[in-house]
């Protein structure tokens, strides 16, 4: 008899890019969050909260060391296995905060470095499609691994409803297809994990 093989948990950190208490694209982030709890073994998803990083400005780093809460935050992508995003398209691009998060974490040592990461996004018109291909853009210098497929942009606005007045994903299509992309980033995390690329 074969013994199990068990998987290593994959510890991902999951990134909002909009403050807004009833954000769509944080409700994106918790239904992932339930579906890596539900449905997918060995796979975390941790909330890392950005609303309290200053604006980089390197006039507050001081001997090497960064604000206490920078620090936090740095050690938190650090520490991750991989990174999710959730965004909203701000004028075609990422939206500050998270750009904001991106450059403080991307200040040397680059923790967001060999990282595999995945995108996904709400809103109008496309979705967030194109500030997730500026963030991939934005990935390349920073030695980010983004997942090519699947995509994930959904049209918050069209019927049928997808969130409650809570920013709680609702529509069960769509929560499938976030499954899809966390398999995809397990799968490819733990490729990179070991070397298999």
């Amino acid at each position: 008899m074969e013994a199990a093989v068990v998987r290593p948990t994959i510890r991902v950190a999951g990134l909002c890019g909009s403050l807004r208490r009833a954000s769509y694209n944080r409700g994106l982030l918790r239904a992932a969050t339930e579906i890596c709890k539900d449905s997918i073994g060995g796979m975390t998803i941790d909330y890392v909260d950005i609303s309290a990083l200053p604006f980089i400005n390197t006039d507050l780093e001081v001997d090497g060391t960064y604000p206490p809460v920078v620090e936090a935050f740095r050690q938190k992508i650090l520490e991750a296995d991989s990174v999710l995003f959730a965004s909203p398209e701000y004028n075609y691009s990422v939206t500050p905060p998270l750009k904001n998060a991106i450059d403080w974490a991307s200040r040397a040592p680059n923790v967001w470095a060999d990282k595999p990461a995945a995108i996904i996004s709400t809103g109008g018109g496309f979705g967030g499609g194109r500030a997730q291909y500026h963030l991939r853009q934005i990935g390349v210098f920073l030695d980010l691994h983004f997942i090519n497929k699947p995509e994930f942009f959904l049209n918050a606005f069209q019927p049928p409803q997808k969130f409650d007045s809570d920013g709680n994903l609702i529509n069960p299509e769509a929560k499938e297809r976030i499954k899809e992309v966390l398999l995809a980033l397990q799968a490819f995390t733990l490729r990179l994990k070991h070397g298999k690329c």
